[in-house]
């Protein structure tokens, strides 16, 4: 049975009741949302690797970091540190995209590095391995598609991206409609492709109730994916977009029938009056699933900070009602990302993803702010490196800065008192010095007189 199919019943799983207890939610709460197919538990039945996540409504936001080789850079012990270094900058899952060298041993190989749940795109590797046998992607036959579907499944992945939606109706739509970048969603363009050569349909739409088996067998979460996002802000909420995602509606019924869970993918490049009605229409459209969204980038025109445009959009939509947020690093649309890039792009989706669960007033949300601003009152530095978001960059932002202070010929001694019961390094910062507005204030308030 999967985790719908217990919750259904009143089953409280031990993924169940660990997520709840991550969570702070009473178990029987949380099993009527996963029951309702309101909350997804990522953790392939048939796998021990992975600690249970829990995705959707009342639960904290989660971040994805999306890793992986191509075929220029296709070094696996590279994609092997990149993992490492996105669960220890917090990434509560991780995506392999990998496109060049042994893919199975890629996969393996991060699946194996991290306990976090690990997704996939399986039509990667099955057009891929296609087009290195076969000669072209649009060779590839069905049950060259559920061939890697389930010997990834074995392998113990989590959760699928399939293009369920990249139908026929759809592309008609964008051809009818005309859009500036036609489609930039690499599954979708490799399952397009195959589509008009073959002039047949999507086989993960024709063979969907093949594919709610495999899925159901192994309790994977299929995350219905969005081939027909935009990829610029011309294109974004139009036709092609909205019918993909009226189908996924359909789809996420037929999915929970079967007892397979769901969560459905959104866009993509989206300006800002966008995202609220993107969030709400999937939420509509699809029954109260999980949404999972890339950024959204609420701009086109900022390459290199890409992941700040991301955190933008993102904070945004996990405030109106976004579960899952895709980081977006540095290195968008311009390069395989960097260690460095997977770095920042976790840190800055993080950001994104704790500002809205503070707006959504989750229990607990706010409880690490507010020890933030109780250590800056105390100007108790080590508090603050601690509870920082970035420890590391925190401290090394400080501690520049006081030596160059130190080292200064220009520096003064501070005039303003320091008890010797307060914290040791209890100093003001190198931005106001001894002009610092929370040592002047609380100076100045202990000499205030009661008033007669």
């Amino acid at each position: 049975m999967t985790q719908i199919e217990h919750a259904k019943q009143g089953d409280l799983t031990p993924e169940i009741q660990q997520v709840a207890q991550k969570e702070g939610m009473e178990p029987e709460t949380l099993a009527q949302l996963v029951a309702n197919g309101q909350v997804v538990i990522l953790k392939n039945s048939a796998s021990s690797y992975t600690d249970a996540i829990g995705l959707g409504k009342g639960l904290h936001t989660k971040v994805n970091a999306n890793l992986g080789t191509s075929p220029q850079f296709p070094d696996v012990k590279r994609e092997i540190e990149k993992t490492r270094i996105a669960v220890q900058a917090g990434a509560d899952t991780i995506m392999d995209l990998s496109t060049g060298g042994d893919l199975d041993a890629v996969r393996r190989a991060i699946r194996q590095a991290t306990s976090v749940p690990l997704g996939t795109v399986p039509i990667y590797q099955a057009a891929i391995e296609t087009a290195t046998h076969a000669g072209g992607i649009i060779k590839m036959t069905v049950d060259d598609l559920f061939a890697v579907l389930e010997r990834q499944a074995k392998d113990g992945v989590d959760f699928f991206t399939v293009h369920c939606g990249v139908t026929l109706s759809a592309l008609e739509r964008l051809r009818q409609q005309g859009r500036l970048m036609n489609i930039v969603s690499r599954g979708g363009s490799f399952l397009i492709t195959w589509m008009i050569a073959n002039e047949r349909e999507n086989p993960l739409y024709e063979h969907f109730d093949r594919l709610l088996e495999l899925a159901h067998r192994y309790d994977i979460v299929l995350s219905l994916g969005d081939g027909m996002r935009p990829g610029a802000l011309a294109d974004a909420t139009d036709r092609a977009q909205v019918q993909e995602l009226l189908l996924l509606g359909e789809l996420t019924k037929r999915a929970w029938e079967y007892g397979v869970q769901v969560m459905i993918e959104g866009p993509g490049h989206l300006p800002l009056d966008h995202i609220e009605t993107n969030v709400r229409m999937e939420k509509l459209l699809c029954h109260g699933a999980p949404f999972y969204v890339l950024g959204p980038l609420v701009t086109d025109v900022a390459p290199g900070y890409d992941h700040i445009v991301s955190a933008i959009g993102g904070a945004l939509a996990a405030w109106a009602g976004a579960d899952f947020l895709c980081y977006v690093t540095p290195g968008e649309h311009l390069r395989l990302p960097s260690p460095e890039d997977v770095r920042q792009g976790v840190i800055v989706a993080r950001i994104a993803a704790h500002a809205a669960d503070i707006a959504k007033s989750l229990p607990g949300a706010s409880n690490w702010d507010l020890e933030m601003a109780k250590a800056r009152k105390q100007l108790n530095w080590k508090k603050q490196f601690e509870l920082a978001i970035d420890p590391e960059l925190a401290q090394r932002l400080y501690t520049e800065a006081t030596v160059q202070a130190e080292s200064s010929e220009e520096k003064t001694q501070t005039d303003i008192h320091i008890s010797e019961k307060e914290p040791i390094g209890a100093e003001p910062c190198s931005m106001c010095g001894k002009y610092c507005a929370i040592k002047l204030v609380e100076k100045a308030l202990k000499d205030v007189k009661p008033l007669a």
